[in-house]
């Protein structure tokens, strides 16, 4: 399946019919999602109604370090197998991750507030997650850097992959060190500790995200597919031109 992906005609005809589908699912789980966050999740017995903040932190983060994980899977692709549309999906995938990690920041910053009685702490997942959102940076600004594809697919891969180093950092962090943020609630080898009327809708909203993050790849990948082509055909008819004014 990979190997027959390799060719961005046929990926542009599977994308596209993937695509609508995709995109209907995570219309349907995301409404789906909110209304049992409205209406049918209580409200925490301590944090009120601020608890609903849970259910766009949580998927936020969770997709903040999925597509960063997405992009060296497509680093590796880059560097090691030479798949044509690896730095493609790399491309694609930054500014998804970035904008998940920014709204996981900003939303935490809100849900911290009324918590912790203010918007930021240095702690160590905070601190961690920022330093996520920088690397998103980084690598955002070296693709604009370069202007030559192959050129910038590797570097960027390089630091991708370097960066990625933080990825368990910010997963275990609040294991490592004591920190203000709680501990994991859902992922945990003895199941998890969120009761099921509050979990439900944190599991319907993340798939909805998920979904959603997905919907956005493809989109942005067949964008650049569609950038690149336009580029080769711009370049080829400079070349013409200059070849006729020779």
């Amino acid at each position: 399946m990979i190997r027959e992906l390799a060719n961005p005609t046929r990926f542009m005809r599977l994308s596209g019919l993937l695509l609508p589908w995709l995109s209907g699912a995570a219309g349907i789980l995301l409404a789906v999602g909110l209304y049992l966050v409205w209406f049918a999740s209580p409200a925490d017995y301590q944090q009120g109604e601020t608890v609903r903040i849970m259910y766009i932190h949580v998927p936020a983060a969770w997709l903040g370090l999925f597509f960063y994980m997405i992009m060296a899977a497509s680093a590796l692709g880059t560097l090691v197998w030479r798949h044509p549309l690896a730095d493609v999906s790399q491309k694609a995938a930054a500014p998804i991750g970035a904008a998940f990690t920014l709204i996981c920041l900003v939303t935490g910053s809100l849900w911290g507030k009324p918590m912790w009685g203010t918007y930021w702490q240095w702690d160590a997942r905070l601190t961690s997650m920022l330093v996520m959102l920088l690397i998103y940076g980084g690598i955002l600004a070296l693709w604009r850097a370069i202007e030559e594809p192959n050129r910038a697919a590797r570097a960027v891969s390089i630091l991708t992959l370097v960066g990625a180093v933080n990825v368990p950092i910010v997963k275990f962090s609040v294991d490592w060190w004591n920190t203000l943020h709680q501990p994991a609630s859902v992922f945990r080898l003895d199941g998890p500790t969120i009761h099921p009327s509050m979990l439900v809708p944190l599991l319907v909203m993340a798939l909805a995200f998920t979904l959603l993050g997905l919907a956005l790849h493809l989109s942005g990948m067949r964008t650049e597919i569609l950038r690149r082509r336009v580029r080769t055909l711009t370049i080829l008819e400079a070349e013409r031109l200059d070849a006729q004014a020779a």
